[in-house]
């Protein structure tokens, strides 16, 4: 697994269409924040954090996923790993490392960018902004995690990179969440915060001090283990033709 991990690594790093996608999401960003700056204030550096971080899971939580779970799909490379004898488990756990490190990557330099944009523009952030804003980009990177696994079930079931994207699209957005809340209003309330977007809501309540840590945390791996065990039975009764 690890020869397979390095190996995906190297091939991620080394893929010029990223650095591209993330040089356009940085302009963007600079572009924006130039053209709003006229009306900032000492608390701006915070929220305009919330709105970024609202964007990141579709757009750059977007990309990883494509790059990670549905790349081996367009070049037939999953075929040839498992017909190579590489165990469909240990390429859902890969896979799942492999999101988690670059997610971890991601959004731990995003706030570091922010902080130092502001920071030229004349706002510096204080030991509290750090926080919150880390805080911010923290719950966001969980549900970017939970996101792409739960997406792997339709990854390895179908095998379809049209669906795959589709399914994290919306449920990064939130559409999924919405409507399985608006159904819960209705036959069970007290299970919406069990949902992801509850899930994520708590652990960022918690590492504020707005609430307990430990219990929405075991939530969330709990959370990320089924999906991780749905991904590897549905791709362990996919058929693949070699």
């Amino acid at each position: 697994m690890l020869k397979y991990i390095r190996g995906e690594i190297y091939r991620l790093i080394h893929k010029k269409s990223m650095y591209i996608f993330f040089a356009a999401l940085f302009a963007g960003y600079l572009f924006i924040t130039y053209v709003r700056s006229g009306g900032y204030n000492e608390e701006s550096i915070v929220n305009e954090a919330f709105n970024l971080f609202n964007f990141l899971p579709v757009l750059a939580g977007g990309f990883f996923f494509a790059a990670i779970y549905t790349d081996d799909l367009n070049s037939k490379n999953l075929t040839s790993l498992v017909g190579f004898g590489l165990s469909k488990l240990i390429i859902v756990i890969a896979k799942f490392v492999l999101i988690s490190l670059f997610g971890a990557l991601g959004f731990g330099l995003v706030p570091l960018v922010h902080c130092g944009v502001y920071a030229v523009l004349g706002w510096k952030a204080t030991a509290d902004t750090w926080s919150m804003i880390y805080a911010v980009s923290a719950k966001y990177f969980l549900t970017t995690v939970a996101f792409s696994v739960l997406s792997g079930i339709v990854v390895y079931g179908l095998q379809r990179t049209t669906f795959a994207i589709v399914t994290y699209v919306l449920l990064a957005f939130g559409v999924v969440s919405g409507l399985l809340a608006m159904g819960l209003k209705t036959f069970a309330p007290g299970l919406i915060n069990y949902l992801m977007s509850g899930i994520s809501d708590r652990v960022f309540a918690g590492m504020i001090g707005g609430g307990a840590l430990i219990a929405p945390v075991v939530e969330y791996i709990i959370y990320v283990a089924i999906a991780a065990v749905l991904s590897a039975l549905a791709f362990y009764r996919k058929e693949m033709e070699f």
